[in-house]
């Protein structure tokens, strides 16, 4: 049969045809209109509302609309006014499936590119460092495949394939890959953790219980870190994520806590101004917020203060140009109260026992006590006994 017998056996009249023409190029024309006229209201916004996400998505969606979509879409709009015999009804289903889904998919592709950009430059302060490359490659790389397999399975479903052994398939395929390499995906997915959460950044100084040191380079599998010893540590994403980290960067206030103890033979009088002149002491300095000194403890050894104040910054040169001014500041003050900080005097006795025959002991005086000594030190000396 020739193309003409062919296109006779359709039984489509002229009139119905070039009416179908029409309307092909009557719908061109004004979904491509639609759409220019769509991303010209967006470009010629201004000031707040051109940044918003929403119409910053929009601008960079409807740029990915594609012209040969366009056509295909008016020349099926053309077509279906067409008087076609029952089997071109359903082929113009799948064609009409398969043009708007490819749009669609185009759309979506583009919409997720823009979207998780945007979100890695808000939550990463305004600049692109290699946490953020990590994000885009695992984030942007997955959603955008995902959303062609859904396109591709639907589009097969849609001609009348059975895809439920061929998802079945990747479902069982997937698995024994997942099990074979389940370190490095679970190295992959604590990445894109920290990619998401961010638990510490490049540049951040954190501390967990093997070491301490500042973050190098966050790696789609480990994280470098330099120690502060000065050697490069490379650490397994997942392994790091199950210590507890503490990121020092992020600290904005330091709370200091200290003891101080001075000898328990102190008069009550002085140890009471101590908590009023140590307290002018802490809150004379800069950036200081006093919390309280108090008298907490009184054995027979030592009494003990507890002192307690904040740091408005964090600055660990601060803390210790800080403490070492409240210290020196606090031996002055001791030393013109008259208050020892030497512990309690521990006193021991020394016995002197002869020998049997000895005639410089007299009968019955073993065991005589020799004079008590009174030495410092926080450990009781045990009994000396020397023989003859």
């Amino acid at each position: 049969m020739t193309i003409r017998g062919y296109f006779t056996s359709l039984d489509i009249s002229w009139t119905n045809l070039a009416f179908a023409i029409g309307a092909a190029v009557v719908s061109f024309t004004l979904i491509h209109g639609a759409v220019m006229l769509f991303r010209r209201r967006l470009d010629a916004l201004d000031g707040p509302r051109a940044h918003k996400p929403l119409i910053d998505v929009l601008r960079h969606t409807l740029a990915r609309t594609s012209r040969l979509a366009i056509l295909a879409t008016s020349v099926l709009i053309g077509v279906s006014v067409l008087n076609l015999p029952p089997p071109w009804d359903t082929r113009v289903g799948h064609l009409w499936f398969l043009t708007l889904g490819a749009q669609v998919a185009l759309w979506l592709h583009r919409a997720i590119d823009v979207s998780a950009r945007r979100y890695f430059q808000v939550h990463g302060k305004g600049r692109e460092d290699d946490q953020v490359s990590v994000a885009h490659t695992l984030v942007i790389w997955a959603m955008q495949w995902s959303v062609w397999t859904i396109f591709l399975l639907a589009m097969l479903s849609n001609l009348g394939i059975n895809v439920t052994t061929f998802v079945a398939s990747l479902g069982i395929g997937g698995v024994a890959v997942a099990l074979a390499v389940q370190n490095i995906l679970g190295d992959l997915f604590a990445s894109l953790s920290i990619a998401l959460d961010k638990p510490f950044e490049v540049g951040d100084s954190i501390s967990v219980p093997e070491f301490s040191g500042s973050i190098e380079h966050v790696g789609l599998k480990t994280t470098r870190i330099r120690a502060l010893s000065g050697e490069q540590i490379v650490i397994a994403n997942a392994e790091l994520l199950r210590k507890v980290v503490h990121n020092f960067k992020r600290q904005s206030t330091r709370r200091v806590q200290y003891t101080l103890r001075v000898n328990p033979s102190t008069a009550p009088e002085l140890a009471a101004k101590v908590p009023e002149r140590l307290g002018a002491i802490i809150q004379a300095k800069d950036q200081v917020k006093f919390d309280h000194v108090n008298l907490t403890t009184m054995t027979q050894d030592y009494i003990e203060y507890d002192i307690v104040y904040n740091l408005q910054d964090a600055n660990y040169g601060l803390f210790l140009s800080t403490q070492q001014a409240v210290l020196l500041e606090t031996m002055e003050m001791l030393r013109a109260l008259g208050i020892s900080t030497a512990p309690r005097v521990q006193e021991f006795t020394l016995h002197e026992q002869a020998g049997k025959g000895d005639a410089r002991t007299p009968a019955g005086a073993e065991g005589v006590n020799a004079p008590t000594y009174g030495i410092p030190g926080g450990t009781r000396a045990p009994s000396l006994i020397r023989g003859a």
